[in-house]
């Protein structure tokens, strides 16, 4: 199988469950989207992604695409620090929803999923917050969220998978391929 991204997150998640995978991936420009809905971009950027990849590869595959949102914008990749720390307080004492969408193709047969995990956060604190920003940990990650790392002990309630927080659930991944990649 082979997973069609360069998230490292993603690639610990496949090998936390035993997939056996190799990683590669093919240029999509998710600036192109211009929506505003956070289900709406999540889908079609892990399906440009797709398409992207299918174009490249036979192989069996998987994409994938995050987004988290505060309920009133999607609150993207952070480009700069200053920028992390204005999308993380926007998630500190509040609810958020991290939404992942996955295209898979498996036995040349096609299977698309969207899935959200809703966490409600305690207040982050401050120098907690800074010592996150110093770290350069948010970098790279959807809404600068690290929800097994700086995020995890402000976690209030939390209702869905983890994976789903991290980028790709394998949960529901491993429902589609069964153990044909399984270690």
């Amino acid at each position: 199988m082979i997973l069609c991204s360069q998230s490292q997150t993603r690639a610990k998640l496949l090998k936390s469950v035993g997939i056996k995978f190799t990683q590669k991936s093919c240029d999509f420009d998710e600036e192109s989207i211009k929506t505003t809905d956070p289900y709406e971009f999540v889908t079609l950027a892990s399906y440009g992604k797709f398409k992207a990849c299918i174009e490249c590869f036979d192989d069996d595959i998987v994409t994938a695409d995050t987004v988290v949102t505060d309920g009133r914008e999607i609150l993207r990749k952070a480009k700069s620090r200053e920028e992390a720390r204005d999308i993380l307080l926007k998630q500190s004492g509040r609810e958020i929803r991290i939404i992942t969408s996955m295209w898979v193709r498996f036995e040349k047969q096609i299977f698309s999923r969207v899935d959200e995990t809703i966490y409600e956060f305690e207040k982050f604190d401050e120098k907690d917050l800074e010592n996150y920003l110093n770290s350069d940990e948010w970098q790279g990650k959807a809404g600068a969220c690290m929800v097994e790392g700086f995020c995890k002990k402000y976690i209030k309630n939390v209702k869905g998978y983890e994976s789903t927080a991290m980028g790709l659930c394998v949960e529901e991944l491993l429902k589609i391929i069964g153990d044909k990649y399984v270690n």
